[in-house]
């Protein structure tokens, strides 16, 4: 499958690098928002994630949500580190994306949803349904601000679940069954449970043949899988299920070990991120 991706940045959160990685240092580190453009042949300009936006600012203003934005402080350039404002400088508006994959539901992966009134939304149902009815102090907990969320989301929504469950090829093990997003083959989601609730994860091949894996925030920094590195303890008090997340890392790091020419994405590694804008893609 001919797919072409290229990787861009929506902002970035500042906090100690100890907390992400028990043995980091305690000195503040920004942790960019990637977000991924891949361009399919027949289903179009698809997103990964959308990045931050401005009403991260304007949703967590008040308490108790203000207590968001005081422990992870973001820092946003407003309109260009947008993902609509990034695009539109690649050449591709708005209203061209035609689905955006969601990976969970926490601001940093949905703050730019509302830019985009053409697409449909690819999620695991069971992320959606563990924030959709969250307020308060529940939904600070879960990272969750539903007023990044369209009001119209549920019917613009495709569930995973609602899909076909495939076996994985070898080259992703352990990872052996996902779901075929698109039909095709070109896109496989699999559950990288722990952090949020029904996280999602994707794999796919890219016109190079290069293998990827998008793992969201399975961990913030690649030493994490490449050497399995916990996060501070402290981070059982976010998560969703700490020994999920201790799981779902630790077949991450098999993959590394098993098949390493697989290029693995944490959302906000730095490392990973100065790699890939160093990039060129002859295609874009």
């Amino acid at each position: 499958m001919s797919l072409k991706v290229k990787f861009l940045e929506a902002g970035y959160c500042t906090h100690p690098e100890a907390i992400v990685i028990r043995d980091g240092r305690w000195k503040n580190t920004a942790f960019p928002s990637l977000f991924a453009l891949i361009v399919h042949p027949q289903y179009g300009n698809i997103l990964f994630d959308a990045g931050y936006s401005e009403r991260f600012f304007q949703e967590t203003k008040h308490f108790p949500f203000r207590l968001y934005a005081l422990t992870t402080p973001v820092h946003f350039k407003k309109p260009e580190d947008s993902a609509v404002y990034k695009l539109r400088k690649q050449g591709i508006e708005a209203a061209e994306i035609k689905y955006i994959i969601i990976s969970h539901f926490h601001a940093d992966h949905i703050g730019g949803l509302l830019d985009f009134p053409n697409a449909q939304f690819i999620c695991f149902n069971s992320a959606y349904q563990a924030v959709k009815n969250l307020r308060g102090i529940s939904a600070l907990k879960a990272g969750f601000l539903s007023g990044l969320l369209p009001t119209n989301f549920a019917e613009r929504a495709i569930f995973a679940e609602d899909k076909l469950m495939i076996s994985l090829p070898s080259k992703y093990a352990p990872f052996d069954k996902g779901i075929d997003l698109l039909g095709d083959g070109s896109l496989l989601a699999v559950e990288l449970p722990g952090h949020a609730t029904g996280q999602l994860g994707l794999f796919f091949c890219d016109a190079d043949n290069q293998d990827y894996f998008l793992i969201a925030d399975a961990c913030w920094l690649s030493r994490a899988y490449q050497e399995f590195v916990l996060p501070h303890p402290i981070t059982k008090l976010i998560f969703s299920n700490q020994q999920e997340y201790t799981d779902t890392l630790s077949k991450i790091h098999q993959l590394y070990k098993l098949n390493s020419y697989i290029k693995i994405i944490p959302t906000h590694c730095p490392n990973v991120f100065n790699q890939l804008s160093t990039q060129v893609n002859c295609y874009f």
